[in-house]
């Protein structure tokens, strides 16, 4: 019987991947911090020829 209340406990993503990050989450922060990345360069892009323009 204490198997099956073992067993109960919901799993969380340190009990199925040892301490790492789920997949998804990994794939979704990764996107986050490229999409983050371009749009800051293109930021920059535009200040940096606005600025020529003066």
């Amino acid at each position: 019987m204490s198997d099956k209340s073992a067993h109960s406990v919901p799993v969380t993503g340190e009990e199925r991947g040892e301490g790492k990050f789920p997949k998804g989450l990994v794939l979704r922060l990764f996107a986050y911090l490229i999409a983050g990345h371009l749009f800051a360069g293109f930021l920059y892009l535009l200040f940096m020829l606005g600025g020529q323009n003066q």
